[in-house]
């Protein structure tokens, strides 16, 4: 074999070891699974899940306390920071020590090498093991710096137990953050890695505080402590036994896992303090709320500007064996009863339909088999849209929602953001506004948080566009790497938006008022030092108490009730949750409330009585701001002009009295199902008068209407126990109680009434023609169909 040949032989195993040797240490060196880990935005552990392997082992560090870093170098590989992976000095020691005893006493691993050998979990500590343990080490001295060397042994190192690195290690023994480490604890953890077994409760406490005192005594030796620090360092106590570690936002944590955060450490966008604050103000009113044995609550409180989520409770804790304690209800879909209406009357204001005041039916209604009721199973008659907002009256939002349409406000709401509504627009139908969907407490609170970012912001862009639609967005409890990196990102904006400012700041002008008559008892007991919008919820069946409240600064949403969906008495939006709202504010600051948009509202005047855009026969008329889009809003339709007799007791008209003896006067006139039942609650309110004995009725005004039954009606008559068939009870209103009113069915007649109009009839099945007359010869007819069998 020629030199050349050898050369290049040579060569060749030269750059082929070189490669090896290049790819012998593993791209990622541990394989282990993590303990999911919780932070609050400051760093403060909140919340901690064990691995997969049943290890407490956490994410790996990035950096060691500079305590622990001095003592586990002086304890195990005093020339860390000068060799290269490998202490010649302390193998030849070694080698000396183990022949003279005979067998192995010493193994004399630099840290590198014991990175190494944490690494390659489960190999026999051979001489061959050692040679690649050696090999490995100067090769992870070639990819690592020092510092992340020290990192890695000291998130793998075993503390003892099941407890693996020394993050998990420090919650488990001392109950706190690794950067608030003392001496004595530094150095108890530096010699438990050669001797984890020396931790176990109750087993060789001496031997292990003996360690760590000569330990001590080598840092003084060498100059990193004093005598005074190393004497008061070894008066502390060895921990007893591993602590448990906190259980803040312990459903945040289960969450995150779920959406792969698993394995990781995420620090939150959670304040803290506020975190621990709120949880205890839930666990609080726990023990009023299981009184009437409503066992869960939820709360979310978040950062209106940024969305940020600043504590999270998704339950209380009902103690051991209780089931629904792990439910995060927070996420589960509930049904919203009453605290979707804001959405529905912001969006009515911005498209004109109505103004904040105007008057709205609260009668008795039948729409296709929907027979909806206000809480209170009483009616006003008509009352004020805003006053119906904060009483939480379902007829009047029933009646908004038929204006506006169903299937836009399901539209609204999921490009607001409701994902749960997963059904077709249909499927709802107008039941939307009264609880007939579902929503999670988290979306909902977002969308709050959304309306009043968008009003914040809108101050923010001047020029025409000032809107960024995407202020509508999720809240969210971790600032996604991608969104950090572009704070300088010019957003695109709009002159218009899913809800406008002026529509979203007379909504929240609405909800500020406290004092709120008619609404679920209990309102009175809240105060507020702070202007705040807040509306309550209640579902069908008293399953759930919702409440949503937000300021400039902060959104707070607040869900009480029973994870399995049991409903109780008395719990309500108001009695259960309003209380912890108001609770949980109170621990907030900021006193502001919002800018008013006038840039996109007219000043403009409105009828006193009625809440419409004032007209020429409105004699009380008030001056408001309210959306330009209320421009569009028709003129008040309940202002009449009507002429009297010239002692005002009696209508006339030019067919039966002279013009220059009438007395030309504006009334207020509403419908008479209305009228019914709005006079008796409103002593100013005056009825028309009636037409003169030699004045033909005019029939300009309706007199009277059915209550019961509605145009084309589908009646179900069910029968009685005894297998009768039923009855049915129809109701008129008239506007002249006095008078007498004559039924009759399909031509047939049935009965007459007198001040209050209910007749009871029995029709059979099909299709029938009821007709009523007052005893002034107006007439009403209207048609129903009779479903059940005879």
């Amino acid at each position: 074999m020629t030199r050349n040949i050898r050369i290049r032989i040579g060569v060749g195993l030269l750059l082929a070891g070189v490669v090896v040797y290049y790819f012998s240490l593993p791209v990622a060196l541990f394989q282990d699974p993590y303990s999911t880990v919780l932070e609050a935005s400051n760093g403060a552990l909140l919340s901690a899940a064990i691995a997969r392997d049943g290890q407490w082992r956490f994410p790996e560090t990035d950096s060691v306390p500079s305590k622990f870093a001095d003592a586990i170098i002086t304890y195990e590989d005093k020339r860390f920071r000068s060799h290269i992976g490998i202490d010649i000095l302390s193998l030849g020691r070694a080698f000396r020590q183990n022949i003279a005893a005979g067998k192995i006493v010493s193994g004399g691993s630099t840290l590198s090498m014991q990175v190494i050998r944490l690494s390659r979990k489960g190999e026999s500590r051979t001489l061959l093991e050692k040679a690649t343990e050696i090999v490995l080490a100067t090769r992870l001295e070639l990819r690592y710096s020092k510092a992340e060397i020290l990192a890695l042994y000291a998130s793998h190192a075993p503390f003892g137990g099941n407890v693996v690195g020394i993050e998990a290690a420090c919650w488990r023994y001392f109950g706190r953050d690794a950067r608030a480490l003392s001496w004595g604890e530094a150095c108890l953890l530096a010699v438990l890695p050669n001797a984890p077994s020396l931790i176990h409760p109750g087993k060789n406490r001496d031997m292990l505080k003996a360690k760590r005192d000569r330990l001590l005594d080598r840092l003084q030796v060498v100059g990193k402590i004093d005598a005074f620090t190393c004497s008061l360092a070894k008066e502390e106590p060895i921990p007893e036994e591993p602590q448990l570690l906190p259980r803040a936002a312990r459903h945040l944590l289960t969450r995150m896992s779920s959406e792969g955060f698993a394995g990781k450490k995420l620090t939150s966008t959670l304040d803290y303090t506020l975190q621990q604050r709120v949880e205890q103000i839930l666990q609080d009113h726990h023990d009023r709320l299981t009184s009437n044995k409503i066992h869960h609550a939820a709360a979310i409180v978040a950062d209106v500007r940024t969305g940020n989520v600043i504590a999270y409770v998704g339950n209380v804790s009902n103690g051991k064996n209780y089931r629904g304690d792990d439910v995060d209800v927070a996420m589960a879909p509930r049904s919203t009863g009453s605290i979707l209406k804001p959405f529905l009357f912001a969006a009515m204001l911005d498209e004109g339909k109505m103004l904040p005041h105007t008057m709205l039916p609260d009668i008795p209604v039948f729409i296709n088999g929907f027979t909806p009721k206000n809480f209170s199973h009483d009616y006003d008659g008509a009352v004020p849209a805003d006053r119906a907002l904060i009483r939480s009256l379902n007829i009047p939002a029933v009646y908004m929602l038929r204006d506006y349409r169903y299937e836009k406000l399901h539209s609204l709401l999921r490009s607001l953001g409701m994902t749960t509504l997963t059904h077709p627009p249909d499927h709802y139908g107008l039941s939307l506004i009264l609880g007939g969907g579902e929503g999670t407490l988290w979306e909902i609170a977002g969308m709050y948080a959304s309306m009043a970012r968008t009003l914040n912001n809108y101050f923010e862009h001047p020029g025409k566009n000032r809107y960024n639609r995407n202020d509508f967005h999720p809240l969210r409890y971790a600032i996604p790497a991608s969104e950090a990196a572009r704070k300088d990102h010019v957003p695109d904006l709009e002159e218009t938006s899913y809800i406008g400012a002026a529509a979203i700041y007379q909504t929240f002008e609405a909800l500020k008022e406290l004092y709120r008559p008619g609404e679920e008892s209990g309102w009175r007991y809240f105060n507020s030092a702070r202007p705040i919008a807040w509306k309550t919820g209640t579902s069908f069946g008293f399953r759930d108490g919702w409440a949503v409240g937000v300021t400039p600064d902060y959104v707070v949403g607040v869900w009480a009730g029973n994870a399995d969906g049991e409903g109780r008495p008395g719990l309500t939006g108001t009695d259960a949750a309003a209380p912890v709202l108001f609770d949980i504010f109170s621990q907030l600051p900021g006193q502001g409330w919002f800018q008013q948009p006038r840039m996109e509202m007219e000043k403009i005047t409105v009828c006193a009585r009625s809440g419409y855009r004032n007209s020429a026969n409105c004699d009380e008329v008030d001056t408001m701001y309210v959306a330009k889009s209320g421009l569009q809003s028709m003129a008040c339709p309940l202002h009449r002009k009507v002429h009297l007799s010239p002692d005002q007791k009696y209508r006339v008209h030019s067919a039966c009295a002279s013009v220059n003896n009438m007395v030309e006067a504006n009334w207020f006139v509403l419908p008479p199902v209305q009228e019914y039942y709005y006079r008796p609650k409103n002593i100013s309110y005056r009825t028309l008068p009636p037409f003169r004995s030699d004045c033909q009725s005019s029939f300009s005004v309706a007199a009277m209407d059915l209550i019961y039954p509605k145009p084309h009606a589908r009646i179900f008559i069910p029968r009685d126990l005894n297998g009768k068939m039923g009855n049915a009870v129809f109701e008129l209103a008239h506007r002249n109680p006095s008078i007498t009113v004559f039924w009759h069915m399909d031509g047939t007649y049935i009965g007459s009434t007198k001040k209050s109009h209910h007749l009871t009839m029995n029709p059979q099945q099909g299709h029938h023609t009821l007709t009523v007359m007052d005893e002034n010869g107006e007439m009403l007819v209207q048609e129903f169909e009779v479903l059940s069998k005879i």
